[in-house]
């Protein structure tokens, strides 16, 4: 594993504001900035009371004025919602303003419910146009000539680059096809992502881009001092997920002390199995975990998420991670 990352959602927690979610935002990347992490990702969603990120490129620019080293991006821009274009402009101007500190993820799944997608997209095609979006995109943001008809300014020569994301084969082979580094959603549906890997892997093909595979993998965490307090911090993203997996999306919820309570039976296993590539508990529980995902999976980077109602809660976990992480990536070069 070379580097450890950050996914920050910009979760608003139940008696917060989308304002308070912003803030928070700031406040977790000023410090991850100063743990070591490499990476700080936002996501688009939209329609979501829970998630404050819809706007992604904004917040992005926004937590980059805040930092001053960390590459700072999106994990994902979920580009079926946007002219390439448009993207091609907004992270030009990023990258324009921060220069060697902005990343553009890109997945093809709208982020969001579809009666939203029809009103992102006004127009929605039937065929599936992401592989020639995600090239249309890369050549606005490469060197185009002075005498080309269309050109993202700023954006032509910028060279943003571009990771592809996915939670399937489908990211893994376009990955591969392209060139281009991987990321898997991990985080939220690990069912594929040995195979996607391993897809990825075998048959990658050496681009401009990268001479051999770059994968990342998502994991969520939730770390604390004791086990005890970590599993009930935890609570708070099992019940907002088992409440959207049920149509019934809403804000980051109040932790509980027993979830079982709270979730059906049959939809918290749904939940469990879905965020199984996870680490919670103590630190020592949580560097057993995470050792046993990065040894299983052998990722080139790692990138950690975790939805946490209090934010001192979640800064702390974020912490604990970094440090167990910081352990980790320095033991090969110790040994």
């Amino acid at each position: 594993m070379q580097n450890f990352s950050l996914l920050d959602l910009s979760p608003v927690p139940e008696g917060k504001t989308a304002g308070d979610a912003l803030a928070a935002t700031v406040d977790l990347a000023q410090h991850a900035e100063r743990l070591g992490y490499h990476r700080y990702w936002l996501a688009e969603h939209h329609n979501m009371p829970g998630i404050a990120s819809a706007a992604t490129s904004v917040v992005i620019g926004h937590v980059a004025g805040a930092t001053k080293t960390m590459r700072i991006g999106a994990g994902g821009i979920m580009l079926p919602n946007h002219a390439p274009l448009v993207i091609a402009e907004q992270f030009g101007t990023l990258a324009t303003l921060y220069p060697g500190r902005i990343d553009l993820g890109l997945g093809r799944a709208p982020g969001t419910d579809m009666a939203t997608a029809r009103a992102l997209r006004r127009h929605m095609a039937p065929e599936d146009s992401f592989p020639n979006d995600v090239q249309e995109l890369i050549a606005y943001l490469g060197d185009m000539p002075d005498n080309a008809t269309v050109r993202a300014i700023p954006g032509t020569g910028t060279h943003v680059p571009v990771w592809i994301l996915g939670s399937s084969l489908y990211g893994a082979q376009l990955a591969a096809y392209l060139g281009l580094p991987y990321a898997f959603a991990s985080h939220f549906a690990p069912a594929m992502l040995e195979q996607a890997i391993e897809t990825y892997r075998q048959t990658f093909r050496p681009s401009e881009f990268l001479d051999k595979p770059h994968v990342m993998m998502a994991a969520g965490v939730c770390a604390a001092d004791t086990d005890e307090e970590a599993t009930y911090h935890r609570s708070s993203q099992i019940l907002a997920f088992a409440r959207l997996r049920t149509g019934k999306p809403g804000k980051l919820p109040y932790p509980v002390e027993d979830v079982t309570r709270e979730i059906p039976t049959p939809v918290l296993a749904q939940v469990r199995e879905a965020l199984a590539c996870s680490a919670t508990g103590s630190p020592d529980r949580v560097r057993q975990q995470l050792g046993t995902l990065i040894d299983t999976f052998q990722p080139d980077e790692l990138m950690i998420t975790g939805m946490i109602h209090d934010h001192a809660a979640r800064l702390r976990s974020f912490e604990i991670a970094a440090e167990i992480l910081q352990e980790m990536r320095l033991q090969p070069e110790a040994a």
